[in-house]
């Protein structure tokens, strides 16, 4: 039996980007109809879909469908999360890692949802400093947590590929709320983050 991927996309969606992408070949200087290429307006374009899915996705409803009632208000820290985002400027990937922390004030929700959450947001046309606090802002409003820390370090593709071409540079953005405001327990936050604990 022949292998099958399963895979859904908006077929008009398909189709409208697929021409599109034709007419960019063309207008580089490519040969669309050659073997090579054929099929790659098709590719390229569910690519794009499956790269920008987060915006038919909620982050809210990710993190309530697993909220659990809990009497502890210690910090929750979920580290080292792979993202995989592209760029609004010119719509070449940045990736790298996020660190997610929050203080429950009697609600936890499961810990894939937190990672679900950076997928949300990632999975969008995006600037790093706006992934950062979009990921504080749903867990905050979700949660209602005493606290909620985002640090999340990434690589450019526009910075390493074009532009100034700067191979080795990282990016971190931060973004601070409640008890993270709080130097003592932002200190322990960093500190815990930056350990090798496993």
């Amino acid at each position: 039996m022949a292998y099958k991927k399963q895979e859904e996309f908006d077929d008009k969606i398909t189709k409208e980007l697929m021409g599109n992408y034709r007419d960019v070949l063309g207008l580089l200087g490519e040969d669309a109809a050659r073997e090579g290429l054929l099929k790659t307006p098709e590719r390229v374009s569910k690519a794009m879909q499956f790269m920008t899915q987060g915006y038919t996705l909620n982050a809210q409803k990710i993190l309530n469908s697993a909220k659990f009632h809990e009497e502890i208000s210690e910090m929750i820290i979920v580290k080292d999360i792979e993202l995989y985002s592209l760029c609004e400027h010119h719509m070449l990937p940045f990736f790298g890692k996020a660190h997610i922390a929050y203080i429950p004030n009697g609600w936890i929700t499961g810990l894939s949802k937190i990672a679900r959450v950076v997928d949300v947001y990632a999975r969008r046309l995006q600037v790093q400093e706006r992934l950062t606090t979009q990921i504080l802002d749903a867990i905050k409003e979700s949660l209602n947590p005493l606290g909620v820390a985002v640090v999340i370090e990434a690589s450019h593709l526009c910075m390493m590929m074009r532009g100034v071409q700067k191979q080795n540079s990282v990016t971190t953005t931060s973004a601070f709320w409640g008890e993270f405001e709080r130097n003592e327990t932002r200190s322990e936050f960093i500190r815990l983050i930056g350990a090798h604990l496993h």
